[in-house]
């Protein structure tokens, strides 16, 4: 036959040449794409913000429900949209960047479940003369697949393959309802309140709330004003510590569980508990200090929450009857309302804090490393950067890959993750308005300007502590507590270290408080206090540093 037929043998071979040679060019010359769009009936006008296909193995929990989270493998792709009209057709092709794999060219031959997601944004027209593009929170905690008014499909089982290319429609028919806040009860109660200060810096309307437990006795004791902790972290509905009235039910802090029964007791301290709730356009959470991007956020929790929560409630209102804790972000929040308020409140309680010296930004040093996707080394290797590990030290995700995250779910800063909080917390504003990233996601190089500016604004607490230690030291003396396990799996634990060095080291006067470290393989959230212990911990400082009278104050009751 070959003899018979030399061009056709000729350009057999060609072809054979060519698929072995470009495995994935049959996909890309007849297509490989997903078709989005929305209805009229969906949503009414043109929607700008960010359209997600998620490509599953199972359809159980949703496909959109499977993505967004730190380690996730389900792949994903997202692609910004500008004013997209109902009907008009948004395209995720082999060009658009994906997590955990790079291209539609990577999903291997094979039947899938797939789903669209629109993530919607809102303009806001700020007092900063920026005008941005941002997912308004919509008190679900900038959770983009959970947020109500947020489009998405029908689950489609598809087959996909790479190699013979397909071009898949989904039509983004289904919204999420609103959120559904739970009632008050005997014992908690929630608040929700529109800042002035936030509303004016972003041009539209911007609340605050919080979560408040009442102590036991409370209405039967209608004269009594008592101490409150102020616990910091990751937005939430839930109620501070977990608690429930349901003795089978109630939350864990640290593996521990017990605060009902022990709320209920006859011999507990009598305590006010809040959650401050405060999203951003950036993040489920604000780190409670003012910022270039987020606005004045930290003046807004000190000058109307609070007083609002010691209006409504009776709320103790002396420093030393003001208590914080929290951990992770919130830990890095506590110490920082501490810091920057220092005769305002009585004393932090800090757990696993995020970094709180950049010399140690997790594993990076962002004032000398040239780069935060690889260690220093060379010539001949240069080591990957990981980003968090098992207590046992095994690299589950490296930096890389975290940002690569970030990248696929939100550009110019909307990914609604870590790195981006940062960002948008530590950082200078860019020329287009959004946060000036602090290393570029694709190629990991370190803008040194952004660290300085990060430093030099005071968000790095030991520098901050340490510049600021003759001012603000006599009033710190004695308040700052701090809990960390020895393996934390994001390497909290390292800037930890450097600050308790520098603590140590001070005089005039010496810092006069306490590091307890947990020892051996202690990971992220490790506390050596179940949450009862902690509270009465923290009930028996504000007995020493309260009044010193003979008869116990009136909220010792029994």
């Amino acid at each position: 036959m070959i003899k018979r037929f030399p061009r056709f043998a000729s350009a057999l071979v060609a072809g054979l040449v060519f698929c072995l040679a470009a495995p994935h060019a049959l996909g890309a010359k007849t297509g490989t794409r997903f078709e989005v769009s929305f209805s009229a009936a969906a949503h009414a006008g043109p929607i700008t913000g960010r359209v997600f296909v998620i490509v599953g193995k199972s359809e159980s929990p949703e496909p959109r429900l499977q993505v967004g989270s730190w380690g996730g493998q389900t792949p994903f792709f997202g692609v910004d949209v500008d004013q997209l009209k109902p009907g008009q057709t948004a395209v995720i092709d082999a060009g658009t960047l994906g997590y955990p794999v790079a291209s539609l060219r990577d999903i291997p031959a094979g039947d899938y479940f797939v789903q669209a997601l629109l993530n919607v944004y809102t303009r806001f027209p700020r007092s900063d003369g920026h005008v941005i593009w941002a997912h308004m929170d919509q008190w679900e905690g900038q959770q983009f697949n959970r947020a109500p008014g947020n489009l998405f499909s029908e689950i489609k089982k598809a087959r996909l393959d790479p190699a013979a290319g397909y071009a898949v429609k989904l039509e983004l028919a289904k919204v999420i309802p609103p959120i559904e806040v739970p009632a008050d009860t005997e014992w908690v109660k929630r608040v929700k309140l529109q800042s002035k200060l936030l509303t004016a810096f972003w041009g539209r309307p911007i609340d605050l709330g919080a979560t408040v437990v009442l102590p036991k006795g409370y209405d039967a004791h209608p004269d009594v004003r008592y101490p409150v902790v102020y616990n910091q972290g990751h937005f939430g509905l839930g109620a501070p510590f977990g608690f429930r009235a349901d003795r089978a039910a109630e939350g864990r802090r640290g593996g521990h569980t017990g605060l009902y029964q022990a709320w209920i007791s006859e011999d507990f301290p009598r305590l006010i508990l809040v959650n401050f709730l405060h999203p951003t356009p950036y993040y489920d959470d604000s780190y409670a200090v003012d910022s270039a991007n987020n606005g004045p956020y930290g003046q807004a929790i000190m000058t109307e929450l609070i007083p609002y929560l010691e209006e409504h409630f009776r709320i103790l209102r002396q420093p030393y009857a003001r208590l914080l804790t929290g951990g992770s972000t919130g830990g890095w929040e506590s110490l920082a309302l501490q810091v920057f308020h220092p005769d305002f409140f009585g004393g932090t309680w800090t757990f696993c804090p995020d970094p709180v010296d950049f010399r140690r930004f997790q594993l990076i040093n962002i004032y000398s490393d040239a780069n935060a996707f690889l260690a220093p080394g060379g010539p001949w290797m240069v080591p990957e950067r990981p980003m968090m590990r098992t207590v046992e030290g095994q690299v589950t995700q490296t930096v890389r890959q975290m940002s690569r995250l970030e990248d696929v779910l939100g550009s110019k800063g909307r990914s609604g993750q870590q790195f981006a909080a940062f960002e948008a917390v530590f950082g200078p504003v860019g020329d287009d308005g959004y946060p000036r990233p602090l290393w570029d996601r694709r190629t990991g190089k370190i803008d040194r300007d952004v660290a300085n500016y990060m430093r030099d604004h005071g968000y790095d607490l030991r520098h901050t502590i340490e510049s600021r230690w003759p001012e603000i030291g006599p009033q710190l003396a004695g308040k700052l507590h701090f809990y960390c396990g020895d393996m934390d799996n994001y390497y909290l634990n390292l800037a930890l270290y450097m600050l308790e060095a520098y603590l140590e080291k001070t005089t005039d006067p010496p810092y006069g408080g306490s590091f307890e470290w947990g020892r051996p393989m202690k990971g992220h959230g490790w506390s050596p206090l179940a949450t009862p212990e902690l509270l009465k911990l923290m009930a028996e400082r504000v007995i020493q540093n309260g009044p010193k009278d003979a008869a116990p104050a009136p909220w010792q009751y029994k």
